[in-house]
């Protein structure tokens, strides 16, 4: 069997052009912002821990930004029983990591990972 290299060669072009066209489609979920990251963690916070006891005393539990480098947004979560959760963002994709610090205990430890994007997106 022989193949026509004209053919093979528009074959090849139709396929990198439907890939392109695609990733052009595709909703763009590579640029994270500042107020992208506060807001994710913010509800994922909301969603993940007992906001009940600071109804009375909302100052106990909140959530602010911190420091931000060339790849990364610090958001912090301060619980009621003054432990920290630090969020570092990746400013590409979205990836988050999760650390747990207990001042009182000068204790870190890894938390896990979420994805900030399911924290942005509408659940219904």
């Amino acid at each position: 069997m022989k193949y026509n290299v004209l053919s093979i060669a528009q074959a090849v072009l139709s396929l990198v052009f439907a890939g392109m066209l695609l990733y052009s489609c595709a909703p763009d979920r590579h640029e994270v912002t500042a107020e992208m990251a506060l807001e994710g963690i913010s509800n994922y916070c909301h969603e993940e821990y007992d906001w009940s006891i600071a109804e009375d005393n909302p100052d106990i539990m909140h959530i602010e930004m911190g420091e931000e480098t060339d790849s990364t947004y610090q958001v912090v979560f301060r619980s009621y029983t003054g432990a920290f959760v630090y969020f570092y963002v990746d400013k590409a994709s979205g990836q988050t990591r999760m650390e747990d610090y207990v001042p009182m205990l000068n204790i870190r430890s890894e938390a896990g990972s979420i994805e900030l994007f399911d924290y942005l997106e509408k659940k219904e």
